[in-house]
């Protein structure tokens, strides 16, 4: 299985970006997808995830602002990341979780000036 992440870039306080995740391979039934983060000497933590039913969770610091989908017919997942701060400067990271096993895509970063 392979995750290809996509969409990181600079931006303005404020500004928005959408990151995406295309998963390939040998693809089971997919529990859940999600997206992490980690910022300079802090640990990975989660940003948002869906799981197979559709339903959502956020961190709490990012509710309101971004917004997780996926397509599960094209098996890639989104972040719609809006009114962005400083404080979400990081290299984001997907996550593909099935049922015993997760995969980690190469991680994208997003760098919000201020």
């Amino acid at each position: 299985v392979q995750l290809q992440a996509s969409g990181g870039g600079l931006v303005q306080t404020g500004g928005s970006l959408r990151l995406s995740c295309a998963a390939s391979g040998d693809i089971d039934i997919i529990k859940d997808m999600g997206w992490y983060r980690q910022a300079p000497g802090k640990e990975r933590r989660l940003v948002a995830v869906i799981d197979l039913g559709g339903t959502t969770r956020y961190a709490e610091s990012v509710k309101g602002r971004f917004t997780i989908s996926r397509d599960a017919t094209k098996n890639t997942v989104h972040l719609q990341m809006n009114n962005l701060q400083p404080e979400d400067t990081a290299v984001y990271y997907c996550k593909l979780s099935f049922w015993g096993s997760d995969y980690w895509g190469q991680g994208t970063l997003v760098t919000v000036s201020s």
